[in-house]
């Protein structure tokens, strides 16, 4: 096998393989002799037909196992002889014409294909101390513990029937049917029949419970509300009517906080309810710290580090995205004008964002692999569990789909990886730790949410 380069331009690499005439046939030849000591053929005794025979019936099909072998054997060499690190498969584009092939085909001339790579690029991570970051941290207020329990304790707070007659006051709970209706014809979602409703709770459409304070029991009323902007796209904006029938009216009793409140909601004192929640939400503060300062972190390394992608990768990534992009719109109806924007322009943007992805992606591969960070099978495993959850009653199937594909499992083994990696990089950066409340880490972990809903992930 004769291996030429013939192009080394910056990450592209090309080669041309050319497999001699009479390799070929050798090759071809060692896999007939194999295949007659083990193939059945009526009319001949086992081990005895002859090879020129066995060609002609099954020479095509041998041969493509030929040239395949060949295809991989070259590319390994090429990798191995060249200390190569491909960036994805190496495409294969055969020489010649048609008869040229056919030629080849038939051992009688030699067999030359192209071997076309791009390759990782090399550089040098260097020291990742000079990276400068700070940390937003926020403790958990007291009083947002004291507020949830309260909220608890209005959960558990007994009701009882007013007498007939009483209407309606801001506080009780009113239990009501109601259907909603969109120019006077009912929508989706906007029936139901013994609903409660407790009155100032805002858990309604805004207006809503403020026209229901006052009814009585057996009254029917119709409320006009406008549903929010943020509302779910068929309703977002439209103004509606709800028809509604109150069926009970329940005055508050007393609102008690102590260990019986606990009891209702599994714990055994009302302390150990409040360590429970002053750990939850110490669990949200550190997401939302997390959030924060691996987006801070990332951002860093995409300004220090500068070096040539390969142009696979990246058009890989931004299809993707761009995919993406044209699914949300034709779910939202929206066009590139209406968002203040064209689509060349929308291109551009998120052509940089699939490079910064593409760059971050190999930058945190390198630093993981030189720091020596593992994933191990257990964590992955942990991982999956939680993966296969999110769909019940396809858990097994789930479970089965990642653990017979690799490169599906990889889509679980990543996620992970970085982390790890990440969590590395913070260990030897310069941090500095800023306390903050908890709603202005909150709203800077929503700032970082809102960009990465501009640059849409894979679905």
């Amino acid at each position: 096998m004769q291996v030429t380069e013939t192009l080394s331009e910056g990450l592209k690499r090309e080669y041309r393989v050319v497999l001699p005439a009479a390799d070929i046939a050798s090759r071809l030849d060692e896999q007939l002799q194999e295949m007659k000591a083990k193939v059945r053929i009526n009319g001949f005794r086992p081990g005895k037909v002859p090879v020129s025979h066995l060609k002609r019936l099954y020479g095509r099909s041998v041969m493509l196992d030929v040239v395949q072998e060949a295809i991989n054997e070259a590319n390994r060499q090429i990798l191995e002889d060249n200390k190569l690190r491909p960036a994805g498969e190496p495409k294969i584009d055969f020489d010649g014409e048609k008869d040229e092939m056919e030629k080849a085909f038939e051992s009688t001339a030699d067999f030359a294909f192209k071997v076309a790579m791009e390759i990782l690029p090399q550089f040098e991570i260097g020291s990742l101390d000079d990276i400068t970051i700070e940390r937003f941290i926020a403790e958990v207020p007291e009083e947002e513990v004291d507020r949830i329990v309260e909220r608890f304790a209005n959960q558990n707070r007994p009701y009882e029937p007013r007498p007939e007659g009483e209407a309606a006051e801001k506080g009780d709970k009113v239990t009501i049917d109601f259907v909603g209706k969109v120019d006077g014809e009912a929508f989706e979602g906007g029936t139901g029949e013994d609903i409660d409703l407790v009155l100032g709770s805002d858990t309604f459409i805004p207006g809503f419970e403020d026209q229901v304070v006052g009814v009585k029991v057996g009254d029917e009323r119709q409320i006009a509300v406008t549903f929010p902007e943020d509302y779910a796209a068929k309703l977002a904006g439209k103004h509606a009517t709800f028809d509604i029938k109150v069926k009970v009216v329940s005055a508050p009793g007393e609102q008690k906080i102590d260990d019986d409140l606990a009891k209702a909601f599994g714990y055994e004192t009302l302390e150990a309810m409040r360590e429970q929640i002053r750990n939850t939400l110490g669990e949200e503060l550190t997401a939302a710290s997390r959030a924060q300062w691996k987006r801070a972190l990332l951002d860093e390394l995409d300004k220090k580090y500068t070096f040539e992608l390969p142009e696979g990768l990246v058009e890989g990534e931004f299809a993707t995205v761009w995919r993406k992009v044209e699914l949300d719109q034709q779910r939202s109806g929206k066009t590139f004008e209406e968002e203040g924007t064209t689509e060349e322009a929308a291109r551009a943007d998120y052509r940089k964002i699939a490079e910064r992805r593409v760059r971050l992606g190999l930058l945190l591969a390198e630093i993981g692999e030189k720091a020596g960070i593992v994933v191990p099978d257990e964590e992955v495993g942990k991982a999956l569990v939680e993966r296969a959850r999110a769909f019940p009653g396809q858990e097994k199937m789930i479970w089965d789909f990642y653990r017979q594909n690799p490169k599906a499992l990889n889509e679980i083994r990543a996620p992970l990886f970085e982390d790890k990696t990440v969590d590395y990089i913070l260990t030897q950066a310069k941090v500095t730790d800023t306390k903050v409340s908890k709603d202005e880490l909150f709203k800077k972990a929503e700032e970082v949410e809102k960009d990465e809903a501009a640059a849409p992930e894979a679905e």
